[in-house]
This record gives structure tokens, C-alpha cells and sequence, in this order.
């Protein structure tokens, strides 16, 4: 796999570096507890690798939840 440059990352999480981490953080999880992987990795791809793969190809993103009040 090729290098992904930050740039590109915070494109996808609205210019924000800590959405970026969160949501990394949060897919790289699911991916080491056993979900399916969206993009093509080999077996020995960290998951935080691969989880930034899949938000840099737009497989993943944030959903804004409006509170209720």
C-alpha cells in the first residue's frame, strides 16, 4: 500500500485532526475485534493502518448527531 498524505485525511474529517483520530481510532478498533476489512490489506497490516486506508478512500466517515434538547 501506498502512503496517504495527512492532507488528504482532513479532507475527508472537515479540516479537524482530533475528528481524524477518532475516527481512526474507532475503525482501527472494530478492525482488531474481527469486523471486515473495506479495503484489500495484507494479514500483517496493522489496523490503524487500515483504517486510515478506508477513510482516505471515503469506505468510512463521521455522521453528525444533533442533540436533542
Amino acid at each position: 500500500m501506498v502512503y496517504v498524505p495527512l492532507e488528504k485525511l482532513l479532507d475527508k474529517s472537515e479540516k479537524s485532526i482530533y475528528k481524524l483520530v477518532i475516527l481512526a481510532s474507532k475503525r482501527a478498533l472494530e478492525i482488531a475485534e474481527g469486523q471486515p476489512k473495506l479495503v484489500s490489506a495484507n494479514s500483517s497490516t496493522k489496523p490503524s493502518t487500515i483504517a486510515l486506508y478506508e477513510i482516505a478512500a471515503g469506505k468510512v466517515w463521521y455522521k453528525k448527531i444533533k442533540s436533542e434538547k
